[in-house]
């Protein structure tokens, strides 16, 4: 079992600017993810990013980044199976950084299951456009499958995630619901993010009360 305990609600975003504008609305659990920028900029957003989410007992997710999350002393990194491949974990472990792994199909779970991460994440659930995928959107059921293959493991469901959709992807198994657009897009954030945490509040309130509290 995980040692980590992680919020149901977990927004994606691209910026410690971002980060600095939803933690504070009581988000728990954020990642942050940043393509194509030189490492020196990089470890600034991370430093400022990791630094303002522990001042507000945020776990902040580090996407790709690893070598820079062990130097920074962040807490928890999140792998593509790409970048799993070419990762150090046991570096990573010897730093108690958390692990989150992506999925998106059969050889892939078994892949993620193998590396012990703290969660697995499953998607597309629904289609995205946040990226051009080769996978079809995997639905509602086989979160249910995921789910009963991974047993303990924590689920991400992530792919086309609205606060309406939620609810759904909680009934059939994902422990944590990741959302994207519907907050980065959205002609205001803040609302919006302060209805993901009403609807994944309430879920986890019913679910295990008291069971997911953030490891700072």
């Amino acid at each position: 079992m995980t040692a980590f305990k992680l919020d149901p609600f977990y927004p994606i975003v691209d910026s410690a600017d971002w980060v600095e504008r939803l933690v504070p609305l009581g988000v728990r659990l954020i990642q942050l993810r940043i393509k194509d920028r030189d490492a020196a900029w990089l470890r600034g957003e991370i430093r400022r990013a990791e630094g303002f989410a522990v001042r507000h007992r945020c776990m902040l997710v580090v996407n790709d980044h690893w070598e820079i999350a062990i130097d920074e002393a962040c807490r928890f990194v999140h792998l593509g199976q790409e970048d799993l491949a070419d990762a150090d974990l046991a570096a990573i472990r010897a730093a108690g950084i958390g692990l989150g792994l992506s999925s998106h199909d059969h050889d892939e779970l078994e892949t993620a299951v193998a590396a012990g991460p703290d969660y697995i994440a499953l998607g597309p659930v629904y289609p995205t456009i946040l990226k051009k995928m080769k996978w079809a959107p995997q639905g509602l059921e086989r979160i249910g499958e995921w789910k009963r293959r991974i047993g303990d493991i924590p689920l991400v469901a992530i792919g086309g995630m609205t606060a309406e959709r939620a609810p759904g992807a909680f009934e059939h198994g994902a422990d944590i619901v990741s959302v994207v657009t519907d907050i980065t897009l959205n002609a205001d954030p803040e609302a919006r993010t302060r209805q993901w945490i009403e609807v994944t509040r309430a879920h986890d309130k019913s679910a295990s009360r008291g069971d997911r509290i953030s490891k700072f």
